[in-house]
């Protein structure tokens, strides 16, 4: 895993392992959601986050939520983003850690915020697969 920081400015919707410092912005009020996997309950929050190149918004889930709070410097490792509702968020994921940090982030430009532009993901025909990074291929058919 690279240890190389990258600005929030620089991200994309393909973005995977990235490594950003990130100030919080503000946060929202959390919901409660249930898992599709076992109807469980979990908590999700929002969080604006950026530096001075943009801001992203931060998904959240349960204990995170209370962990995180505006004005806090967040280091993201191995941080992923993908979309939501045709909007980009930032993930920190099962790989990924979050740490408060002491480091000082004076001003975050929220004029550039990724989150507010569209994203559209490309529509895939029937009998195309989906693929890494927006590629997609017909599937191999055997010819006897």
């Amino acid at each position: 895993m690279s240890e190389e920081y990258v600005k929030i400015g620089s991200l994309n919707s393909y973005s995977r392992g990235v490594n950003v410092k990130v100030k919080v912005v503000e946060k929202n009020e959390p919901r409660t959601v249930s898992s599709r996997r076992d109807d469980t309950e979990h908590r999700v929050a929002e969080a604006l986050v950026g530096d001075e190149t943009g801001c992203i918004l931060l998904t959240l889930w349960d204990q995170a939520i209370d962990e995180v709070s505006v004005d806090d410097v967040i280091d993201i490792k191995n941080g992923y983003v993908n979309t939501f509702r045709d909007s980009m968020r930032l993930n920190v994921g099962r790989y990924g850690s979050r740490e408060k940090i002491e480091e000082e982030i004076p001003e975050v430009n929220t004029e550039n915020n990724l989150s507010e532009k569209t994203v559209s993901r490309p529509r895939f025909e029937r009998g195309y697969e989906r693929r890494p990074y927006g590629r997609e291929r017909r599937p191999y058919r055997r010819r006897y």
